[in-house]
């Protein structure tokens, strides 16, 4: 589907990204584990077009990307749901999703076919699509900015740390929803998430950065038996 290869980036003269390479297949989900400031969030800003490497490329479905604006990246099918959720406080659910379709031209009848699917998902929403968006609660916010990216019908949905902040209870929605969203829509999903448990419990694959490098590359599984990832992001104690 995509792939980042041999990818710099740097922040004036602060280098953020050392020669990062990393493949995400169609169909999957596949997770970024690590520290803060270990660049996972450059790593999506980067395949979403908010930045240009120094040096590599991404190539989606083999053509290069890396060059493009975030809009034009966007129309090619690529979603970006970033950390913080970042909806229209002054807007209402409704309007925050139209916005989010607002990268491709639909009739108002697709527009219309679009948000009744994303209200089966997100039934809470439905019910809110009057409210404005600062109103809503933290998780309500959170489903809003997920639901914003989906309006776009994403091939690719980028996901940066979905359940930060939020209750325990909400986490698990989030995570139920973004299986959903992999499972019944098909959509290929890369996430940044610091709850390394709940990410790879979802995850087909998995790749742990420290510093601006990958250090570590496997299945779900593995990476969940691994005593350095348990060590590091699962408090030490053994899984499966």
């Amino acid at each position: 589907m995509f792939e980042v290869r041999d990818v710099h980036v740097a922040y004036g003269s602060v280098t953020a990204l050392c020669g990062i390479s990393l493949e995400v297949r169609e169909g999957e989900i596949v997770c970024l584990l690590g520290a803060n400031g270990a660049g996972k969030s450059t790593t999506l800003r980067t395949v979403s077009g908010l930045l240009h490497p120094l040096r590599g490329e991404v190539l989606l479905r083999g053509h290069p990307i890396h060059r493009l604006s975030a809009e034009a990246i966007a129309k090619r099918g690529i979603s970006h749901v970033p950390e913080g959720r970042r909806i229209f406080p002054g807007l209402t659910v409704r309007e925050n999703l139209v916005l989010g379709a607002s990268n491709r031209p639909m009739r108002r009848q697709e527009l219309e076919d679009d948000m009744t699917q994303v209200f089966h998902i997100f039934p809470d929403l439905e019910r809110l699509k009057h409210a404005l968006g600062w109103t809503l609660s933290g998780g309500q916010q959170q489903m809003l900015a997920i639901a914003r990216g989906l309006m776009a019908r994403p091939q690719v949905l980028l996901m940066d740390e979905p359940s930060l902040g939020l209750a325990p209870i909400l986490v698990q929605e989030v995570f139920r929803v973004i299986k959903e969203i992999n499972v019944k829509r098909g959509t290929t999903l890369l996430l940044v998430e610091q709850n390394a448990s709940m990410a790879l419990s979802v995850s087909h694959r998995g790749y742990v950065m420290e510093t601006g490098r990958i250090v570590l590359a496997g299945t779900a599984q593995d990476l969940l038996r691994d005593p350095q990832v348990r060590d590091a992001y699962l408090g030490g104690r053994k899984t499966g």
